[in-house]
């Protein structure tokens, strides 16, 4: 069943997010379906914001401090998820990625973001339209926002909350870079915590990813969510458009066209 985004302010169901806390009924132990309902998986990085460098900074002086080596300029992140990067990167670097030397880099990488959290604020920025779109979808009746991200949690909590975007995610439910290595399975983690955190089933084709990569495409396709993709990042439309991505987005800026781009994303993978 289609169903659309009524554009009226303030109107929610039941259960479904505002400043990250379920309103409404709890649980109470039960599961509701959500067959009337959108659960929206943001990704973060050129997606919602852009970090303006500092998370490679960031990421340069974790491996230094974990290693004692210098950082290779010519690393590529490739979209991986944090839990898969920090093995990824080791390796690139001759290193054997043993789980302790992992759980330091990854202590490490928390650390220096924390560190540069006001440099985050000067030198990146919230894409334009991103606050628009998540308060919109906030507004909107039957809608829960989370995150579907490569971000470590402690990472993907910071660069939020500098930019003032948490307030509209409810992150109870969301799926994190620290718990998965590859990004299809943050997937089913994050409907598994939709029925176990807030009690609702979301069925795939109710579930929209909007994302940058085509990793974030693949992610969605795999496992019959819907998905938007946006060339706010280093992958070009064209690009998207190939791996599959029901629908393709320049940016961000047209709140209603995003909105919209929900409700298609959401038929096309019905359809599928």
């Amino acid at each position: 069943m289609r169903v659309g985004i009524p554009r009226r302010a303030g109107a929610i169901l039941p259960g479904a997010a505002r400043d990250g806390k379920a309103v409404g009924e709890g649980s109470g132990g039960k599961v509701r379906d959500q067959s009337e309902s959108r659960l929206v998986l943001w990704d973060i990085d050129h997606t919602l914001i852009r970090a303006g460098g500092v998370g490679v900074d960031s990421c340069a002086a974790a491996f230094t401090r974990a290693t004692g080596r210098a950082w290779n300029t010519e690393y590529s992140f490739s979209s991986l998820t944090d839990a898969a990067m920090a093995a990824d990167l080791l390796r690139f670097h001759g290193i054997a990625a043993d789980r302790r030397l992992v759980a330091t880099f990854h202590s490490y990488l928390v650390d220096e973001h924390r560190a540069r959290a006001a440099d985050l604020a000067i030198r990146g920025q919230a894409l334009p339209g991103a606050v628009d779109v998540l308060a919109a979808l906030d507004a909107a009746a039957g809608v829960r926002q989370s995150v579907l991200t490569g971000n470590l949690r402690p990472i993907a909590d910071l660069k939020l909350a500098v930019f003032g975007l948490g307030r509209w995610l409810d992150l109870a439910i969301g799926a994190f870079g620290d718990e998965e290595t590859e990004r299809s399975a943050l997937v089913p983690r994050a409907l598994r915590q939709a029925r176990e955190q807030r009690g609702e089933r979301y069925h795939p084709a109710q579930t929209v990813l909007v994302g940058d990569t085509v990793r974030d495409v693949e992610a969605a396709l795999v496992n019959g969510a819907a998905v938007v993709a946006v060339a706010t990042g280093t992958t070009s439309a064209a690009r998207l458009r190939a791996a599959g991505a029901d629908i393709v987005l320049d940016d961000l800026a047209d709140t209603e066209r995003v909105l919209d781009a929900v409700n298609e994303a959401a038929a096309a993978a019905a359809a599928r």
